[in-house]
């Protein structure tokens, strides 16, 4: 039985009133939390939900959420986590292709959700600190077991290239994701979780995730994110383990750091997103020098956690995410499906028991996803060392071809970072009529700074070669990112070339 109320019912047995999940001010033990999902999985049996019924959450962060997918798995049922942030016709477009039965929102996503023709259930401040606020049932105590082949969740990616893809996660890959995030951080019931990324993200979610309560261990949440909230939480909670996107540590690190509390508590902090520039993984030393920063690499096509930086090869190994885990055989192909030898870049492609089966309503687009041999086409572009470390290069839909010349964006995005007045980077291909296409980067600048293409262009050829080098520059306010931190390029592209 691999249902995820199998575990929350051993410790709710095992350890009644240790602290299971804590979330605005109120404090479940894990007997009190198995009474709530029993009680929940009741309210949604009254909906109609059942073995194999997909439930969408469009929620924010919240012990409903948690609760929820406790519930949902305790059904047999199957839950489909929705991006809050999008518009009601992207909701539509998910829902619906999905084939969702239910769908749960906090009563803030309303409209989004009022032109769906499913049945829609709303969450108001008090059912998002416990759902048996709007779902509450005669308790459910048997569970309807689930093997390791079944569904628990599909997963729709954040669609940074294309139309967003229903991701598939069967039992099984949630459960061999749990075992390596378990032998790479070493967890134990001890161990303390701050969630403040977005949950229905698969790096917010997973990056342990459950894997803490796989152990015992306590998950605090919380709605939103707020630098100052999350570290006065990880002083006050003793959090020894936290996921951030870049963009949240640099938050985090832009703090007055004479004014901060006690962070010794805090163990690890996983990075997910776009790569890490190496003067953040530097500076996070400074702010935390009890923590370990660990790059890591992953999908939401392997549940992410893929490769993880290792102990004591931080600075050694700088500029790598690291090693790839134990359930994972990671492997650098060329367009032919070749492996290619060391230090020389290509798609990193990835085969193991957490790689999904493929995507929900999608043969097509599952078949394009895979070599024969089952090795999943990430389509971003990396390398691996002598020693085996995973670096990353770029997205293949990301690579500019300048007059049949290969350039990576993110290498020259690594080198405008260095200059002082640039806060943030992308690089994009313009078209071009003589070369096809040429790099034009799109920067946000420090505070009450400036940079013209003459300062930008020299720079950038102090570094690299004439043809790398930018072509062009557009100076913008913010650069539109998903939750996990990620460029979205496509979106980016849309933007700056309908002005140009």
């Amino acid at each position: 039985m691999h249902n995820l109320t199998t575990q929350l019912m051993y410790h709710a047995r095992v350890t009644p009133g240790s602290e299971a999940l804590i979330y605005d001010g109120t404090r479940l033990s894990w007997q009190a939390l198995n009474e709530r999902v029993q009680e929940i999985a009741g309210g949604l049996r009254a909906e109609g939900i059942g073995p194999g019924s997909i439930v969408a959450l469009m929620m924010k962060n919240s012990s409903a959420f948690i609760e929820l997918l406790y519930a949902i798995s305790h059904l047999g049922a199957v839950s489909l986590p929705v991006n809050y942030r999008l518009s009601g016709e992207e909701v539509a477009y998910i829902v619906d292709h999905a084939g969702a039965d239910l769908v749960i929102g906090d009563t803030e996503f309303a409209p989004a959700l009022a032109s769906l023709q499913q049945p829609t259930v709303l969450l108001d401040e008090a059912a998002q600190a416990d759902a048996r606020g709007a779902l509450r049932g005669d308790p459910v105590r048997r569970v309807h077991p689930r093997a390791g082949e079944d569904l628990f969740r599909v997963m729709y990616t954040s669609g940074t290239t294309d139309r967003p893809k229903g991701v598939t996660h069967s039992y099984d890959n949630l459960h061999y994701k749990n075992m390596d995030m378990v032998t790479a951080l070493q967890l134990r019931a001890c161990d303390r979780l701050c969630m403040v990324g977005p949950l229905y993200h698969v790096g917010a979610c997973d990056l342990p995730g459950l894997a803490v309560h796989g152990m015992g261990g306590t998950l605090v949440v919380l709605r939103d994110f707020d630098p100052k909230d999350v570290v006065t939480t990880i002083a006050d909670e003793k959090i020894t383990g936290i996921w951030l996107a870049p963009v949240m540590t640099s938050g985090i690190l832009a703090l007055d750091r004479g004014t901060l509390p006690d962070l010794s508590s805090l163990k690890w902090c996983i990075a997910g997103g776009d790569r890490t520039p190496q003067s953040r993984i530097r500076d996070f030393g400074k702010v935390f020098s009890s923590a370990r920063y660990i790059d890591a690499y992953g999908m939401t096509e392997t549940v992410s956690g893929d490769t993880m930086m290792e102990p004591g090869r931080e600075i050694e190994k700088i500029g790598s995410v690291g090693r790839p885990v134990s359930m994972v055989e990671l492997e650098i192909r060329d367009d032919a499906g070749v492996a290619l030898p060391p230090d020389v870049s290509g798609e990193i492609c990835m085969r193991g028991p957490k790689v999904t089966r493929g995507y929900w309503n999608d043969p097509q687009r599952s078949i394009a996803a895979m070599h024969p041999d089952g090795f999943l086409r990430s389509g971003d572009v990396g390398y691996l060392d002598e020693d085996g470390f995973l670096f990353l290069t770029d997205r293949k839909k990301d690579m500019i071809i300048s007059g049949g010349e290969n350039i990576a964006s993110s290498e020259l995005e690594r080198v405008i970072h260095m200059i002082p007045e640039v806060a943030d980077v992308a690089v994009i291909a313009s078209p071009d009529p003589k070369w096809g296409e040429v790099p034009l980067a799109v920067v946000v600048l420090e505070p009450d700074t400036s940079l013209d293409f003459d300062q930008l262009a020299g720079f950038c050829r102090e570094h690299l070669a004439g043809f790398k080098c930018p072509k062009g520059l557009r100076v913008v306010d913010e650069l539109p990112r998903n939750p996990s931190g990620k460029i979205l390029k496509r979106v980016l592209r849309d933007q700056v070339l309908s002005d140009t």
